[in-house]
């Protein structure tokens, strides 16, 4: 089955539509502006009816967490068939993937685990986007990690990095706050400078999310990304710093453990969306 029906994802706040709340968006049909979904989540055909039936009202942004686009080895076609299907049939306006790898000699790893920032990696990873766009016939985004070491032989910081594949393989950025947020807590730097390193042309989504403060070495505190709570504040004043330097740009609420009812994910969103709409009000 393929829809025809108009998919615009507006500069506004929407959710990622995660299991436990199929039955609430098909019974209610929540007043959000967009939805995001992860493509491997929906191989099923009673998941595939779900998302058929709520593609009527909901235009689809696709997130996807398999192609392992930082991996040393060839991109598996059978992954990228199925994403080409899951395209076709739902036609997502947005489609990311992240800069990352997890899988290495066809076993894949249930994490996505950061690549060293030198031109090797560089190179592979832009291979893997150009790639990716040849196959599914249109541009995706790609998300900036969370991350929790660091390669001693990196070359480039993670925005040079970002910026130089976007160059490259002429996609978009998929610009998670709360990545830049977490990996800035767990290695010193700062959040904000790292924003205004990357130009509001690139970014074409942006993620929030909640994260997990866990006890470290010496004292110290480390941040897991871990999709499983409220934003925090800190997040919530680079989100609003983002939106105020860069304009306005769709976001996207994540929540992927310790769910919570519905309710509450769409009042995360509205707090997003009262942050874009300030930001329209003080440039109009």
């Amino acid at each position: 089955m393929q829809t025809t029906r108009p998919s615009v994802i507006p500069a506004a706040a929407g959710v990622g539509l995660r299991t436990d709340h199929y039955s609430y968006f098909l019974d209610n049909r929540p007043s959000i502006p967009w939805v995001e979904v992860c493509p491997e989540n929906f191989r099923s055909g009673m998941r595939q009816k779900v998302l058929d039936a709520l593609r009527q009202d909901y235009p689809i942004s696709s997130h996807s967490v398999g192609l392992s686009l930082g991996s040393d080895e060839p991109l598996s076609q059978e992954h990228l068939g199925f994403l080409k299907s899951f395209c076709d049939r739902y036609e997502p306006t947005l489609v990311s993937e992240h800069i990352s790898w997890a899988s290495y000699d066809r076993v894949f790893l249930n994490d996505l685990l950061p690549v060293p920032y030198t031109e090797e990696s560089l190179q592979v990873t832009v291979d893997h986007i150009l790639e990716t766009q040849d196959f599914l016939k249109r541009q995706i985004l790609v998300e900036n990690p969370s991350s929790y070491l660091q390669f001693t032989h990196s070359t480039m910081s993670e925005p040079q990095f970002m910026k130089e594949v976007i160059k490259r393989a002429g996609c978009k950025i998929l610009l998670d706050v709360n990545n830049i947020y977490v990996s800035a807590q767990n290695h010193g730097f700062d959040p904000y400078a790292y924003l205004e390193e990357i130009p509001a042309d690139m970014i074409g989504e942006i993620h929030l999310a909640g994260h997990q403060r866990v006890p470290a070495p010496n004292n110290k505190t480390f941040l897991i990304d871990h999709h499983g709570d409220f934003v925090c504040d800190a997040v919530w004043d680079l989100y609003k710093k983002t939106i105020q330097s860069k304009g306005q740009i769709p976001t996207l609420i994540e929540w992927d453990n310790n769910i919570p009812e519905p309710e509450v994910l769409l009042e995360e969103a509205q707090k997003a969306q009262r942050i874009l709409d300030q930001q329209k009000q003080d440039v109009a």
